[in-house]
């Protein structure tokens, strides 16, 4: 019993595809709070600039 239990440990310790999808997914996480902060901090800049460009494009 004891020898099932740690060969059944020593597979998941091996087995790797589970810690791939959180990297993927501290990763992506990552990706969108930066996306986050830098709208938070352009956003009246961007705001300003998609106003111009419709209004130059006779949208405004």
């Amino acid at each position: 019993m004891l020898t099932k239990f740690t060969a059944g440990v020593r597979k998941f310790i091996k087995n790797t595809s589970g810690a791939t999808a959180i990297e993927y997914g501290l990763i992506a996480a990552g990706i969108a709070i930066a996306i986050v902060a830098v709208v938070g901090l352009l956003g009246d800049q961007l705001s300003g600039l998609f106003t111009q460009v419709a209004n130059a494009l006779g949208g405004g």
